[in-house]
């Protein structure tokens, strides 16, 4: 499939395939992973518009961006134009190249505050927030959205149509609406409609977890990139793989065992790094969940893995299943 050069301001993306924010995992660590995996950009977790709240570890684990390439995409949240307009600001100044305004997350704690997807049941105040950001910062701007609040109120059309009226540069579109969250199947309809009326590129997101899928969805909707999110986790190479498939329509053949071990041991040790010891152990646990969720013996290993309090122990039991698993001593 030939792909046009995808550009958000004046960045021009590598590959038209991008990772997705997700609190709790799109660290630094793992951005600069699916960097190197070939992700054409990727966004970081999201980060609350109260400045106030930015002394907190977490927030300043999440404001940082030390040694990572460009352009640097920071994601913030919150329903309140001031508010948003001062944390585009200070982003900007802390080295953000292009700021994200999430109005996609469904969770509860976040539309609660009215803020995430629970925004796009108020379209003037969508306008609001998306103006006082654009007007803050000398950089592009993007959104993320879904498809809708719910099945009956499913008005994506009109917040893309605010969205370029309001200077955005860049639209990302999951294919589900908030009461959704995670449920059911995208659907992408929604997101074709969406490309056909604005003319700023646009983000198919949702469900996409192979190379066949992403063309497929990429085809369907006519969006300008993919974005993947869930599917990256424990699989930081499926940006090669689509990114491969969309160049030449050929599949790269699987890792081997060998070769995604070192990719888990790199990214245990930036853990290790960038949180400390006890933070960076705990961290571990889950991605390491994820990286071996599909191979034989992992449930059995993984109980024991969280056991596990220091960074050299963890570090030597991935060594010693992924032996294991190459002699074949672990039964599927």
């Amino acid at each position: 499939m030939d792909q046009a050069v995808t550009r958000i301001g004046t960045y021009q993306l590598a590959s038209p395939v991008i990772l997705a924010p997700m609190a709790g995992v799109t660290d630094l660590p793992f951005r600069q992973l699916c960097r190197r995996l070939g992700a054409g950009l990727v966004v970081s977790e999201m980060v609350t518009s109260d400045v106030r709240l930015w002394s907190s570890r977490k927030s300043r684990q999440r404001l940082d961006h030390t040694g990572e390439s460009e352009p640097r995409s920071v994601q913030i949240a919150g329903g309140d134009a001031e508010m948003m307009a001062e944390a585009a600001r200070m982003n900007e100044q802390l080295g953000a190249q292009i700021i994200d305004i999430n109005m996609g997350c469904p969770a509860k704690k976040v539309c609660n505050k009215a803020a995430g997807s629970a925004l796009m049941r108020d379209e003037k105040l969508v306008g609001e927030i998306l103006e006082a950001v654009v007007n803050a910062v000398n950089l592009p701007v993007t959104l993320k959205i879904r498809t809708g609040w719910c099945a009956e109120q499913r008005n994506g059309l009109q917040i893309a149509r605010i969205a370029e009226a309001s200077g955005i540069q860049a639209l990302a579109v999951h294919g589900r609406t908030r009461t959704q969250l995670y449920t059911g199947e995208a659907e992408y309809d929604s997101i074709a409609a969406i490309k056909q009326a604005i003319g700023i590129p646009v983000f198919a997101n949702g469900d996409i977890d192979s190379p066949q899928k992403a063309l497929a969805v990429l085809q369907h909707t006519g969006a300008d990139a993919v974005m993947i999110g869930r599917a990256a986790q424990g699989r930081p190479w499926i940006f090669n793989e689509i990114s491969h498939f969309l160049k030449t329509g050929e599949f790269l053949p699987a890792p081997t065992l060998d070769w995604q071990q070192s990719i888990l041991q790199e990214h245990l040790q930036a853990l290790h790094t960038f949180y400390g010891e006890h933070q960076g152990v705990r961290i571990a646990r889950k991605h390491v969940g994820w990286y071996l969720q599909t191979l034989p013996g992992a449930e059995d290993f993984r109980r024991r893995f969280n056991q596990l309090e220091c960074p050299e122990q963890q570090r030597r039991n991935i060594q010693t299943f992924f032996t294991r698993l190459l002699e074949g001593d672990l039964a599927a």
